[in-house]
């Protein structure tokens, strides 16, 4: 590469003539712009015919005046004669005098010249002599004429890579191209393609760390401490008592069952017989019946249940998270709300009835829906964030809730219709004082249209059977002297379960003092209450919302408790009478499920304020050291949350099944007969289904109560033509139970001049009718 330095040398005119026809265009092979034609002041000592340019070099001549420019005329004409020719002698004739020819070009070049010869000198050509190279003519002989083959040197891609200064210092060697791979070694190593395992990592290790991962492996893990030791032996073993419990783990193992086997005979249970639509003399558990298809008998029923008991926390935990999530709580208070919700004091006492544990559902489908519509309570509505998709989703979780029973199930059915009625009212309300439609969408609309009638239907198909039992059976519905005798006093608010680990010794004098405790002990927690009122003044809910929440509150206390609120002349007593379905419901304290939900979200508003304060305080601290100890602070009401929600609940062992009942031909009876024992029955009989005369519910059927008082006598004529009567072929007598009965006097006594026959099996004595 010539290089110019200022004061050397000046520009001379454009040469004419031949020397300027001598300055072809670039050709298209080398691909370079045409250079402009330089000159120099001086030919370069010791210039002789023989020298020409390097080959592949772009070459122009000036017409230089006097000798020198006619000796410069000729060197360029056999310089282009040897190009074309392939003659060798003009590359060494190059070698010779590079230097010199550089020193010269140095010495003429002005100083703004120089950028154009390092320009040429990155399109491959080098400056010899008076001329700076253009590639023009040595490229276009050496390339296409057909007797002579291009030269190595003339690759302009090669010369392109040569640098000025390299020509300079290497004068007296020959300058040998630079390809692109002498560089590759430098350059970064591309980066390997992962492989599909790698992938799959990733992609497993994000689903991991999610923030719903962790919520839902957090909540099953809250869930099986707090529940402890339900599943130290879960199948044996039975929460509260083994009762209630026993009738559930049957009615989840007899929907798994004839759901597979007979579904038309759904609602003919195998129990009560000869009694119809049985299986709704109670709630059903009917969402559960996918668990109920896994395994048989006794023992299984029991693990079955308990598994679902822990399940069933863990969903409500985790559905209140995400329901305070949505309406815009921090990650702590959203789990202050799940806590609170889930292991509430009030709710140790109904640790024997799983369809009130189930629960979860509510707060899911509700953070579903607000989730799909685009709405929160920090936020508002946000058109922008509507998703049909999440709205399909509430509804089946929706409907799947009110699948598990109508004693929470029928609440939230109408929550949602109110919900859903004061929504429109307020978009129309909005469209005619502003004029404009507030944006909704077509697919939204269809979703709820899809999902309401989803749930309607599934409401619908469950309410068959229960009218018909109220038509069959008119005393089994409830009067509102049967709700009076449920109904909390006020002081139940603050009366904790003798369950409670934290409040159950000292409030057992409380306790003592209500007519039925097991459902007027609604104690939500004390730390909860203190975290709500907190939340009406320090929160991130706007000031109205904290007085709609705290309204929430207030009602909902009023409707749990039932007639004790001036006689529920105004409240409890009007739903009652009104309202399909809502007799019913005999145990208005379990209203205090919204009460508590409430709380919690309140709680959650003033927890996440904290926690957004402690986090500017940590921020703006120089140094930072108290910052993770202010952090771990913010936990302080989680963790007093869920101590308060600790439990003394018991763990009976569940009695064993019979030998006789595994070997009896049904329909069968076992005796002695009654609500608490019949429950047990019926999880016996969950070996084979066979059908059989006891049964246990929330009332007890006539044709029941006439077996049992007919069956005090038995063995005997009248017994045995009666149950014959009902199509009874075997009675299942059990010693053990026995105690204080008639039986304890005739279990021994002969029956050959009834026409029957007597069996010892095990424990229990058989009789074949």
């Amino acid at each position: 590469m010539t290089s110019g330095q200022p004061g050397t040398g000046n520009a001379r005119p454009t040469p004419t003539g031949a020397a300027g026809e001598s300055q072809p265009a670039t050709t298209a092979a080398a691909g370079t712009p045409t250079q402009p034609a330089r000159t120099s002041d001086k030919a370069p000592a010791g210039t002789t015919a023989d020298q020409s340019p390097p080959v592949g070099g772009d070459t122009t001549g000036a017409t230089p005046k006097g000798d020198a420019g006619a000796e410069r005329a000729t060197n360029g004409a056999a310089s282009k004669d040897a190009v074309r020719h392939g003659d060798k002698q003009g590359n060494s004739a190059e070698k010779d005098n590079a230097a010199e020819k550089d020193n010269a070009a140095e010495k003429d070049n002005a100083a703004k010249k120089d950028d154009t010869a390092k320009q040429d000198a990155g399109q491959g050509g080098t400056a010899t002599g008076d001329s700076t190279a253009t590639g023009t003519d040595a490229s276009k002989n050496s390339g296409t004429t057909k007797d002579s083959k291009p030269a190595k040197d003339s690759d302009p891609a090669k010369d392109a890579k040569a640098d000025g200064a390299d020509a300079t210092d290497k004068a007296d060697s020959e300058a040998k191209p630079v390809g692109p791979e002498r560089w590759e070694a430098f350059a970064s190593a591309p980066e390997p393609r992962p492989s599909i395992f790698s992938r799959a990592g990733r992609a497993v290790g994000r689903f991991l760390i999610h923030e719903w991962t962790l919520a839902a492996l957090g909540a099953l893990a809250l869930a099986v401490l707090m529940t402890w030791p339900t599943l130290r032996y879960p199948r044996y073993t039975l929460p509260q008592d083994y009762w209630d419990p026993s009738l559930q783990a049957w009615q989840m193992a007899w929907s798994g069952h004839i759901l597979l086997a007979e579904p038309a005979r759904l609602w003919q249970s195998n129990t009560f017989f000869p009694e119809l639509w049985s299986f709704a003399f109670s709630d059903t558990l009917l969402g559960y019946a996918p668990a109920g298809m896994l395994g048989s008998g006794p023992e299984d029923a029991v693990l079955r249940y308990n598994i679902m008991f822990v399940l069933a926390h863990a969903l409500a935990t985790l559905g209140a998270y995400a329901l305070a999530r949505q309406l815009g709580a921090g990650r702590i208070g959203a789990a202050v709300a799940g806590v609170s919700y889930t292991y509430a004091p009030w709710l140790l006492a109904q640790a024997g009835h799983l369809h009130v544990l189930s629960n979860g559902g509510i707060p899911l489908a509700l953070a579903m829906l607000a989730r799909g519509h685009g709405w929160s309570l920090r936020h508002g509505y946000r058109p922008e964030r509507r998703h049909d998709g999440w709205v399909y989703a509430g509804w089946l979780v929706a409907a799947w809730q009110l699948s598990l029973g109508f004693g929470i199930g029928l609440p939230f059915a109408y929550f949602l219709a109110g919900a859903v009625l004061v929504t429109a009212v307020f978009f129309f309300a909005r469209r005619l004082r502003t004029g404009q439609a507030v944006p909704f969408g077509r697919r939204l609309f269809a979703a709820d249209v899809l999902g309401g009638v989803l749930f309607a239907g599934v409401g619908l198909l469950m309410a068959f059977p229960f009218f018909k039992v109220t038509e069959l059976h008119p005393y089994a519905e409830r009067t509102i002297g049967d709700i009076s005798l449920f109904s909390p006093p006020a002081s139940g608010f603050v009366t904790a379960p003798g369950e409670s680990r934290i409040w159950g010794g000292l409030h057992e004098g409380a306790r003592a003092a209500l007519p039925w405790h097991p459902e007027m002990t609604l104690l939500p927690g004390f730390v909860l209450y203190a975290l709500a009122a907190g939340g009406l003044f320090f929160s991130v809910w706007r000031l109205r919302h904290r007085l709609l929440l705290l309204a929430g509150v207030v009602l909902t206390m009023v409707f749990a408790m039932g007639t004790r609120f001036f006689d529920g002349t105004f409240t409890y007593v009007p739903l009652f009478e009104h309202l399909p379905g809502w007799s019913a419901l005999r145990t208005p304290g379990r209203l205090m499920l919204w009460t508590t939900l409430l709380l919690g979200l309140l709680a959650a508003g003033a927890v996440t304020a904290l926690t957004d304060r402690v986090r500017e305080l940590t921020a703006q601290r120089i140094p930072s050291w108290p910052g993770p100890w202010l952090r771990m602070a913010t936990l302080l009401p989680l963790l007093l949350v869920a101590v308060e929600g600790l439990n003394t609940t018991p763990h009976p062992v569940v009695p064993t099944q019979p030998a006789a009942m595994r070997s009896a031909e049904g329909p069968l009876l076992v005796l002695p007969s009654n609500q608490s024992l019949d429950q047990h029955v019926m999880l016996w009989s969950t070996s084979g289904f066979p059908d059989v005369v006891n049964g246990g519910s929330g009332f007890t059927p006539r044709q029941l109560d006439d077996v049992r008082r007919v069956s005090q006598s038995f063995p005997d004529q009248t017994s045995i033509d009666y149950l014959r009567t009902l199509g009874v072929c075997s009675v299942v007598l059990l010693r053990g139970q026995v105690a204080g009965t008639p039986w304890e006097i005739t279990i021994d006594a002969p029956v050959e001049s009834l026409g029957i026959s007597r069996q010892e099996v095990g424990e229990a004595v058989v009789y074949r009718l």
